[in-house]
């Protein structure tokens, strides 16, 4: 494929400042670099975006020494840039090296490169290992969400420049705490299985040196509010207590204060603490806890009482269908239950209610048949 050349530009100046050091017979040369070069564009020329990506590749690996390249990383410089920059000739400003490296090891993987290519980018330091890779892409990624969120609680449906980082770090938590279990299990003296899977010390300690409540003990979206909460304290805002009053990164945080003070009795012991010393949030009183919610057995309880009424009233149990009974609890609330669906429902499911059932409302006048 032929380069297309620009109007009134030589061969000289369409070239890199690198590729015309290489030209100059006067000065030193790069062995390396002049075969990368020789190979290129003299004995096989390349389809252009192979051509620019390994010619960034020799810079990089010249200037760094590695091709330890984050996803997201793209060469210095915008669209049209008329100089060089950081060592980047202009030709390759804004070339996506990053997503050209993964690209070519996913291409390594399935066995569609050719051999002279492999061969090639073996020369420059290449590092096929998948593993390796996708921990350096993954940390890249939760690098820069957490640069711009400010914690490192990503939901798990987040992306980053196209990266699923919400996933990505769901992953690693659970490699955490597999890491966790098997030293738990190891110091205790029990039997320890695989380690596959499991997130190694160092890794953990590139996490935490990004944000160090990565990975509480408690789910992920709880401590993610109490962060967003705390960050709106800082910046000088005020306690919000009902839901809707403040809406942060999506997560209404009002209603998270709120459940959180209802909820207080099934927090830990040091998710208490973090509430009550940190964010000054105290857990609610009795008077402002919503009734608790009634279990089956109360529901039936309830009814049998209404029939019990009926029955001690009208003699009989024979309820109309449509029929409602007021009655009053011993908190002394009164209720209309529908009694004539309920008697209804209760000779229906006969062959279903346990015996001390069947007894009690038989004992009122319960007809089953």
């Amino acid at each position: 494929m032929k380069e297309r050349k620009e109007p009134g530009a030589t061969e000289a100046q369409r070239l890199s400042l690198p590729a015309r050091a290489l030209l100059k017979f006067s000065t030193p040369r790069d062995p390396a670099a002049l075969a990368a070069f020789i190979n290129l564009r003299v004995l096989n020329p390349e389809h252009e975006h192979w051509r620019r990506g390994v010619e960034a590749v020799v810079i990089c690996a010249r200037e760094h020494g590695n091709l330890k390249v984050p996803f997201t990383y793209r060469v210095p410089g915008g669209e049209v840039q008329a100089v060089d920059a950081e060592g980047w000739p202009a030709s390759l400003a804004g070339f996506p090296l990053g997503q050209w490296i993964a690209d070519n090891r996913r291409f390594h993987d399935r066995g569609d490169m050719d051999e002279d290519r492999v061969e090639q980018m073996e020369k420059l330091g290449m590092i096929w290992s998948h593993y390796d890779v996708a921990w350096e892409e993954g940390v890249a990624a939760a690098r820069g969400w957490a640069e711009a969120n400010g914690h490192l609680l990503a939901p798990v449906d987040v992306t980053h420049q196209g990266y699923r980082v919400g996933i990505w770090l769901k992953n690693q938590r659970a490699a955490a705490r597999k890491a966790a279990e098997i030293e738990q299990r190891r110091a205790v003296g029990l039997p320890v299985g695989s380690s596959a899977g499991a997130l190694s010390d160092e890794r953990r300690e590139q996490l935490e040196d990004i944000a160090p409540s990565w990975c509480p003990a408690w789910p992920v979206e709880w401590q993610r509010a109490f962060h967003l909460v705390r960050l709106h304290l800082d910046a000088g805002g005020t306690l919000p207590t009902s839901p809707g009053d403040i809406v942060h990164q999506g997560e209404d945080l009002g209603r998270w204060v709120r459940s959180a003070r209802l909820g207080w009795d099934k927090l830990t012991t040091v998710q208490q603490w973090m509430c009550e010393q940190v964010l000054g949030i105290e857990p609610a009183a009795e008077d402002e806890k919503p009734p608790a919610r009634r279990t089956q057995a109360d529901k039936w309880a309830l009814n049998y009482q209404a029939a019990r009424q009926f029955y001690e009233r009208e003699g009989h149990l024979l309820v109309p269908r449509r029929h409602i009974e007021q009655t009053a609890g011993q908190d002394q609330e009164e209720r209309e239950l529908k009694l004539g669906a309920w008697i209804g429902n209760q000779r229906s499911r006969a062959a279903t209610l346990t015996p001390e059932r069947v007894e009690r409302l038989s004992a009122i006048g319960m007809r089953w048949t």
